[in-house]
């Protein structure tokens, strides 16, 4: 009996040191999984976040203030919901409330803007929209495309102050002149507040 059970021992032995160099094994490959959830974010997450997730929802933002505002009156020099707004003081005011980027005042500016130009067949929504006046001249108005070819903009007195147009419209379609992708300026101090919700939504899954 006792040879019986001393040939055993070395088998027991094995299968236990197996079992525990599995066990350690295991652990050495899942802890730099645990490790990661608590690093910081990369520049290259922090850009796939924005392109993913950060930019369609300040678009949304943007357009449903917009849309808030539909019928504002239109004022020459006007940058505010109380005083009515210009083109590019609607277009201003958007971009500045819900998305922090403080944009050029007149539309001459805003159209050198060191954003990403944006080709007409690649519009999507929050772009800005530069137009003048039936391809003669410089540019002379600003909206912000809303999809499915239309724009909101602050236009004159007479034509009803902010508002939704048609890119399909003869005149908004010879008139039309580039695009630029402006919500790709947002602040790098939103980009960091973004990488870090990421970082404590990881680390509470």
């Amino acid at each position: 009996m006792l040879n019986r059970l001393a040939t055993l021992v070395p088998l027991a032995l094995t299968v236990f040191l197996t079992g525990c160099a599995g066990q350690a094994l295991q652990q050495e490959f899942a802890a730099p999984k645990r490790v990661s959830l608590i690093q910081e974010p990369s520049q290259k997450d922090l850009a796939a976040l924005n392109d993913g997730y950060r930019l369609p929802a300040l678009a949304d933002s943007i357009l449903a203030r917009g849309f808030g505002l539909l019928g504002t009156p239109y004022r020459y020099g006007g940058n505010s919901a109380v005083t009515g707004f210009d083109c590019s003081g609607f277009i201003g005011y958007l971009f500045r409330e819900e998305a922090g980027i403080k944009l050029p005042r007149s539309t001459r500016e805003m159209i050198t803007l060191d954003a990403p130009r944006v080709a007409r067949n690649e519009l999507q929504a929050g772009d800005l929209i530069f137009f003048n006046n039936r391809g003669r001249g410089q540019v002379s108005h600003v909206g912000v495309y809303i999809g499915n070819g239309r724009f909101l903009h602050s236009v004159s007195r007479r034509s009803g102050g902010v508002r939704v147009d048609s890119l399909q419209n003869s005149y908004w379609s010879s008139s039309y002149l580039q695009a630029k992708r402006a919500l790709v300026l947002a602040s790098e101090s939103k980009q960091a507040q973004a990488g870090r919700s990421l970082v404590l939504a990881a680390q509470h899954d």
